[in-house]
């Protein structure tokens, strides 16, 4: 095997070793036009691309708040197997993601390609099962990252020089394909549960024309790669994972594997769903190739709001892990102290609507008590 590639065929869960890691933003004096908190800068965006007509891709940014131009980290969605599902996903479902690596000095944005969430166009399309054409699939989807790319290296605070790219499940096959077409700048990439054409547990279509896809890739790829799948992963198991690995390994692509222990019920969503256990795996690859922030900034302060006096004791502690928790969002109480809430909404609005159904639920007479940062009647910003 070659360069990263020294991982054995792996039997108990192995962890990237940590380093030191060097400072590759290089401050300016920019002043941002947006904050979050009052650490961060988020701003909604949309990516120019002709393919995806006039109103683009959509996009989420974030980065550290203080003036500088920030390497970018480029994240890249999953795909749902029920393809109705695309319209309902948002940038904002990888929020916590992506505040993960702007703690880590980059500036990461999350963009959904053509045919998901409020991007315009058709989705990426391999074929019906008996017959995809994964390459075909591969190259659709990264024009659209190579688009963000191209939009980003235009801006005062980002630079593409020393960017990384990130991907979970398809997004992670996409971002392996990226590596072997790369855009200039990029230092090093990150597949988490990388893959496509899982239409069931453990049932993938073509899977031996998907690890030869893998293959093609290494034959060109030479950026270091990190490749992380859970023990439990139902979409792409421990064996065909360590396929994948192999093929594109032994065509001479760089990769280092990690077999991550055991995630919930579902080992496929270790990425997707929280961001307590996959930092540590990333902070060694990155450190070992002297990128990103040796140490961490801090999350954002959560704000001070008080609990409705409505809330019972379960109500005031779910009040404080609301409050942390990603935008956009929105805590609706009735009157006799039932609630519920909802997080990671494309909009404030959108934030508001759900989590009123869902106390509807329990009780007609619902009103929302928090948005996003705020008391419901307190008067907010426009949302960016």
């Amino acid at each position: 095997m070659s360069g990263l590639a020294r991982a054995r065929r792996p039997a108990m869960p192995r962890l990237c070793r940590g380093a030191a890691a060097l400072l590759i933003a290089t401050l300016t004096g920019l002043v941002p036009r947006f904050a979050l908190a009052a650490d961060y800068h988020r701003e909604d965006l949309r990516i120019p691309f002709a393919a995806a007509g006039p109103s683009g891709l959509e996009a989420l940014l974030i980065r550290p708040q203080s003036g500088g131009r920030f390497p970018l980290a480029l994240i890249s969605h999953g795909a749902p197997r029920d393809g109705a599902q695309r319209k309902t996903m948002s940038a904002y479902q990888f929020y916590a993601q992506a505040l993960e690596f702007a703690r880590r000095g980059f500036a990461a944005l999350v963009v959904m390609r053509r045919g998901y969430g409020t991007s315009d166009g058709t989705a990426e399309n391999g074929g019906p099962c008996g017959r995809r054409d994964y390459l075909a699939e591969a190259r659709y989807s990264i024009a659209d990252l190579k688009a963000a790319v191209e939009a980003m290296a235009k801006r005062p605070d980002v630079t593409t020089e020393g960017m990384i790219a990130v991907g979970h499940s398809a997004g992670g096959f996409n971002t392996v394909a990226l590596t072997a077409d790369p855009p200039p700048g990029l230092a090093a990439a990150i597949s988490f549960a990388g893959g496509r054409g899982s239409r069931a547990d453990n049932d993938v279509c073509q899977d031996n024309d998907l690890v030869s896809t893998f293959g093609v890739f290494g034959r060109t790829s030479r950026t270091p790669m990190l490749w992380v799948y859970a023990q439990n992963d139902k979409f792409f198991g421990p064996e065909l994972a360590w396929r994948f690995f192999t093929a594109f390994t032994k065509a001479g692509g760089k990769a280092e594997f990690v077999a991550a222990p055991a995630f919930g019920e579902e080992g496929h969503y270790l990425f997707s769903s929280g961001t307590a256990e996959w930092p540590a795996l990333v902070d060694g690859f990155l450190a070992a190739h002297h990128l990103g922030l040796t140490t961490p900034l801090d999350p954002p302060t959560p704000p001070a709001l008080a609990p409705s006096g409505q809330l019972g004791a379960g109500g005031r502690k779910d009040f404080a892990t609301y409050l942390a928790a990603s935008p956009h969002k929105a805590f609706a109480v009735a009157p006799n102290g039932a609630y519920a809430w909802r997080t990671r909404q494309r909009s404030a609005e959108a934030a508001r609507a759900a989590a009123l159904e869902a106390c509807a639920k329990y009780r007609p007479d619902c009103t929302v008590y928090a948005l996003d940062d705020a008391l419901a009647a307190e008067p907010r910003t426009r949302d960016k």
